[in-house]
């Protein structure tokens, strides 16, 4: 069964991109966010503004939607619940559980074999000495174990007064700590897997950050065939692990000795896929629709090289020589306010194709 109406919970760019090739397969959306003029809104069929807790507003959400899913991570885990009472939701809570909470993430990544850096759950700043004792390591990365990203809620420290620092502007979050990994680059995969359990991916895409923020993505990543089908197996594990129906990401380390560790998963359409609106016959987006909504998924049928990059603050107002590029592919957001850190757009440059790889 094809559902012919999808409701997206989170308005956001993400949202805004799955709705646009929602459009292009036929499937109406209605998005569920708190956020006024969302950037998903605007190209939606309807939408609802209310809190994600708000039992009521979700119930008439659910009443005009075939099927659910979400475009962010945050989503709490007792919506999900229950919306899925009331209609099929995708990728389920098992997911996005995982993905919440850095320690589960950790955790679950190393029981299907997947390895990561170190890491620890320390309680106390005595806790993160001894480890690092423990570990023969100068320094170490701090993380809140909730509600991290874009380089927010983590610290580096390296000496006992920046960790007593440190634990103050803490305030008693639980917290994990990770190993600091030499690697040469980060790279990430995306995985799509429909209800058959039959699986597309893309890339490895190699991406590079500033501000703790990802700058650019460049397709194909510069690494071997067999690291290459390494990543691709790894994302795939986890996606049969979690029984995926939609799309996710595996964001991992290059090691300067070429071992892959895994650093994060997200449940969803991923930022380092942007590309693939442009670069392929059916983008992440496409297929995320398609797996949600039971259709199959689709080979990629990537056509051309390309690098992705995100207009981030202001540079949303620096568009004249992309705009100039024949081979740039712009998407703005439609947010109104320019703020430092937020992503306004993304441009893909395409490049003619020089391997044979399909994602």
């Amino acid at each position: 069964m094809t559902h012919k109406t999808l409701g997206i919970l989170g308005g956001g760019q993400l949202g805004r991109m799955s709705a646009q090739a929602a459009e292009k397969l036929g499937i109406q959306t209605v998005i569920f966010t708190p956020e006024p003029d969302s950037p998903a809104s605007q190209v939606a069929q309807e939408t609802i503004v209310a809190n994600y807790t708000d039992e009521d507003a979700l119930s008439v959400f659910s009443e005009k939607v075939d099927v659910i899913s979400y475009e962010f991570e945050n989503i709490p885990v007792e919506t999900i619940k229950y919306l899925k009472t009331l209609k099929p939701v995708y990728p389920d809570e098992r997911l996005l559980e995982v993905a919440q909470d850095r320690v589960k993430e950790k955790s679950f990544l190393n029981s299907i074999k997947i390895d990561t850096a170190r890491w620890a759950t320390p309680e106390t700043p005595a806790d993160i000495e001894k480890t690092l004792t423990e570990w023969g390591a100068a320094s170490c990365i701090l993380k809140t174990t909730r509600f991290g990203y874009d380089g927010k809620g983590q610290w580096r420290v390296s000496n006992t007064s920046e960790i007593e620092t440190v634990w103050i502007e803490i305030d008693n979050q639980p917290v994990i700590m990770e190993e600091i990994v030499d690697f040469d680059f980060e790279i990430s995969v995306i995985v799509a897997r429909d209800k058959d359990g039959h699986m597309e991916f893309y890339g490895p895409a190699l991406n590079t950050h500033k501000n703790h923020i990802l700058h650019k993505s460049t397709v194909p990543a510069p690494v071997s065939s067999a690291l290459a089908d390494k990543a691709l197996q790894m994302t795939g594990t986890l996606a049969r692990s979690v029984d995926l129906r939609g799309v996710l990401a595996l964001e991992l380390f290059v090691t300067k000795d070429g071992t892959l560790l895994a650093n994060e998963i997200a449940p969803r359409t991923h930022n380092s896929g942007h590309w693939s609106i442009d670069s392929c016959a059916v983008s992440q987006f496409e297929n995320h629709v398609r797996a949600v909504c039971g259709l199959p998924v689709l080979p990629p049928g990537r056509h051309s090289d390309c690098e992705m990059i995100n207009l981030i603050g202001e540079d949303i107002n620096h568009l004249e020589s992309y705009r100039r590029d024949k081979n740039a592919c712009i998407h703005l957001y439609g947010k109104h306010d320019v703020k430092p850190g937020r992503k306004m757009g993304h441009v893909t440059i395409l490049k003619e194709k020089n391997d044979v790889r399909k994602g």
